[in-house]
């Protein structure tokens, strides 16, 4: 099996499905951006070729380089889990004959208005929902569908440029942040906690599942510098309140079509039980997501992933020992870190349940919180009990603290 694969190196996980790859016999083929030698080394050390090109997004380009590679040696797959480069892969599939998600499949998971049209002719309950692509159109949509309201990019990723909008005012002071998004989702906004629901899927049957939720919601925590963010992966999905979302989230799979992969769920959950879709991505979750489901299982999910789409099976014992978390830290004041305080504290009485620290060391630039979830650090952590396991992340949130200063 050879697999073109295309930015091994960026963002942070894909070195580790880079290696999923070459850990289940396949031959790895890279085109990235990155020069090799900046590839990080699990990256570097699982690739039988890298091509480097000046732009990823270089269409043509990338076209050129993977079809003469194709000449070459015979490509079988073309994979790409990072959200921007999801259609590229998709047309490289077109361009080589090979199988795999196809252009008009991809898009059905990258925008989101065609996505929630797709589900709504399904009978699947989603927000209310239009597209906008003028301040103009915003406003009229905002009109029809009523405060509160959500508006977010149709092809983003995450939290990123997606707004709350309680009333016309607020919404006249979002619309200039959004004006370089060509096309945007105005969509209900849904009052409830927001969950996930994670997919590995081969040709069509559900593998591996799995179910986390948001400590705060998204939209809170990228909004208030202080909060430590958390992502919760639940040990127990047989839980009555999630019946409705693993049925809903089956429905979405069922209407959309997905075949083999890894597949990323957004949805709510409302206070009366109703599940409501959010969003899908026919890829994993960022945000360190795919660890906590490795350290939840005490298995190797990204070795899961591969597997799956190479040989057409998923063997990794699913043992939902423990439910897991990890928590982002985001450091006070600007500039370097300074000092880390609280972490000795915390580890001399929660040891045995941290499964790992990465956090800037003294001496590092902090980074954009608004512009990373990751920010300046996280902790993992898992126990067996779900209120043990969020009472031990809610002691790193407040007790941990990172300082930064010039």
């Amino acid at each position: 099996m050879k697999v073109l694969i295309l930015s091994p190196g960026f963002p942070l996980e894909m070195p580790r499905f880079t290696r999923g790859l070459a850990a289940v016999g396949a031959q790895v083929i890279g085109i990235g951006d990155q020069h090799e030698d900046a590839l990080p080394d699990e990256a570097r050390r699982s690739l039988a070729g890298y091509f480097q090109v000046d732009d990823l997004w270089d269409e043509d380009r990338v076209i050129e380089v993977a079809a003469g590679v194709h000449h070459e040696i015979g490509i079988d797959r073309v994979e790409c889990l990072w959200e921007p480069g999801m259609v590229l892969a998709a047309r490289l599939r077109n361009a080589l004959g090979v199988a795999g998600m196809d252009e008009d499949q991809t898009i059905l998971f990258r925008d989101k208005e065609r996505m929630k049209l797709a589900l709504d002719r399904a009978g699947i309950r989603t927000p209310r929902h239009t597209v906008a692509d003028s301040a103009a159109s915003v406003r009229e949509a905002a009109a029809t569908i009523g405060y509160p309201l959500i508006v977010k990019p149709i092809a983003g990723a995450g939290s990123a440029d997606t707004y709350r909008v309680d009333d016309p005012q607020m919404l006249e002071e979002v619309l200039p942040r959004i004006r370089s998004v060509p096309e945007v989702s105005v969509e209900e906004f849904i009052d409830g906690d927001e969950l996930t629901f994670d997919t590995v899927c081969v040709d069509g049957e559900i593998k591996y599942e799995n179910i986390a939720f948001y400590r705060p919601r998204p939209l809170i925590a990228r909004s208030l510098e202080w909060i430590s963010p958390q992502t919760v992966n639940l040990r127990d999905l047989e839980r009555d309140e999630l019946a409705n979302g693993r049925r809903l989230g089956r429905d979405v799979l069922s209407a959309l079509g997905f075949r083999t992969g890894f597949t990323h769920m957004e949805w709510f959950r409302k206070s009366d039980g109703e599940a409501v879709f959010g969003e899908i991505a026919a890829r994993p979750p960022g945000g360190r997501s795919v660890d906590i489901m490795n350290f939840s299982n005490e298995f190797d999910l990204y070795h899961g992933w591969a597997e799956a789409v190479c040989h057409g099976r998923f063997s990794q014992p699913i043992g939902r020992r423990y439910n897991a978390a990890v928590v982002f830290k985001r450091a006070q004041g600007e500039g370097r870190i300074l000092r880390i305080e609280g972490l000795e504290q915390i580890m001399a009485q929660h040891r045995a349940h941290i499964v790992g620290v990465e956090l800037l060391p003294p001496g590092s630039r902090r980074r954009n919180w608004r512009q990373t979830l990751l920010s300046d650090g996280c902790v993992f952590l898992r126990h067996p009990d779900l209120r043990t396991t969020m009472a031990i992340a809610d002691r790193i949130g407040t007790d941990l603290q990172l300082y930064a200063g010039q």
